[in-house]
């Protein structure tokens, strides 16, 4: 028994060992193998077996920096200096951005270069989970034609949506995509796709595309709050993201800000979301003017330009609400920076100066500057890219385990 505990103590310390060098090799883009010893701290004769297998197993590429046109000629003898770099070819990756109205698709390679992208309507908000299922399986696999390859020829897929995820299991307790509860969702894709399938909640993979793409670059300690359909947090701490015991952390748009107040989507009363959240402001509008119905949300920001009054209450709420929900943020976490992200964004109501300045009063006051909050209205591919580099991540340590010893 004891001789197997150390076997597989050594066999986790291997498997750490590879992923570190990759992640390494990853952020670097291309390095020599000094470098990599260098920061892991590994040593040359470690870095050189780590990295043998790897190239064995395709994972990584050796490459011969190219001199610079202006160079002179080496005296030095021997074989060049060579880097190493990630193998682009050796997987292919799909990230899925659920929407309320569309499924959007990313594929890329091994490396992070997008492949090809495609975006499908959603054919209902909601839909029951076999019906999801097959929805996100003919999205990927349009994606896959339109690229010229097959759905076979996946290594991975990520999926990003909306609602109470246990990344861990696969599990969705609730999200404002599905007609179920308490759904086993990766079984359920497992039945219909032919590769693993890795499921977070999409402010989650927002933050994560936020840290390796965005505004949080070289930033280990940050909040990015997302508002479209419903709004979202995803907390970065220490590089990593923080997701709660059950998946449940981080649920901004579900904390209270309203005793017994308006229906949140969840099920709940008094939600943030269900006085911020799109849907809020249009159920608003649409009560308090039955004659004109809205269908989205940019219509009655041009009402509210025009100056309609009842658009601007809406929307002046709205930012009240948010500043508050901003305010609890900031004294809860007290983070070095917010991102307020997604595409409503194109949007000011809620990072207006009126919602800033709110945000501000309402912050515990020391003699030290606020939290940097900036503003990130990207579309729906930047959030499957986020879906899609959780997937890598995800089959880099699958990949890792496969790695012969001797290899």
């Amino acid at each position: 028994m004891a001789q197997i505990e150390k076997s597989n103590h050594n066999s986790d310390q291997r498997e750490a060992g590879r992923l570190q060098v990759l992640d390494v090799i990853r952020a670097a883009g291309t390095i020599a193998r000094i470098d990599i010893a260098k920061e892991t701290g590994f040593s040359p004769a470690t870095v050189t077996v780590i990295t043998s297998q790897l190239l064995e197993s395709g994972l990584i590429e050796e490459i011969t920096p190219e001199p610079a046109a202006d160079a002179k000629p080496s005296t030095r003898r021997g074989r060049p200096r060579v880097s190493l770099r990630l193998r682009g070819a050796a997987h292919l990756i799909a990230g899925i951005k659920v929407a309320h109205n569309s499924v959007s698709v990313l594929i890329l390679d091994f490396e992070g270069s997008e492949v090809v992208s495609h975006d499908m309507p959603m054919p209902e908000p909601r839909m029951a989970t076999p019906y999801f299922c097959e929805t996100l399986k003919r999205a990927v696999s349009q994606a896959c034609a339109k690229g010229g390859f097959a759905l076979s020829d996946l290594s991975g897929i990520g999926v990003a949506m909306a609602g109470l995820v246990d990344a861990k299991r696969n599990f969705v307790y609730w999200s404002s995509s599905l007609t179920d509860r308490n759904v086993n969702l990766g079984a359920h894709l497992d039945r219909v796709l032919p590769c693993p399938v890795f499921i977070d909640n999409d402010a989650n993979l927002v933050a994560k595309a936020e840290h390796l793409f965005g505004e949080g670059r070289k930033v280990d300690d940050f909040i990015v709050v997302t508002i479209e359909h419903g709004v979202g947090m995803g907390i970065v701490i220490g590089g990593e993201i923080y997701r709660g015991e059950r998946g449940c952390g981080a649920e901004f748009g579900h904390t209270k800000v309203h005793l017994d107040g308006a229906l949140c989507q969840c099920g709940q009363r008094g939600c943030l979301e269900a006085y911020v959240g799109n849907y809020a402001l249009l159920r608003e509008a649409n009560i308090m003017d039955r004659e004109m119905p809205l269908a989205d949300i940019g219509m009655l920001f041009k009402r509210a330009e025009a100056g309609d009054a009842m658009a601007r209450s809406i929307f002046e709420r709205a930012g009240r609400m948010f500043a508050m929900g901003l305010a609890n943020i900031i004294n809860i976490f007290d983070p070095k920076l917010i991102v307020l992200a997604g595409e409503q964004l194109s949007f000011d109501y809620l990072y207006a100066d009126a919602v800033l300045e709110a945000m501000h009063q309402s912050s515990i006051q020391v003699d030290a500057p606020l939290p940097e909050v900036r503003v990130h209205a990207w579309g729906d591919q930047m959030w499957a890219k986020g879906a899609a580099a959780y997937a890598i991540e995800k089959v880099s340590a699958l990949t890792v385990r496969e790695v012969p010893v001797d290899a």
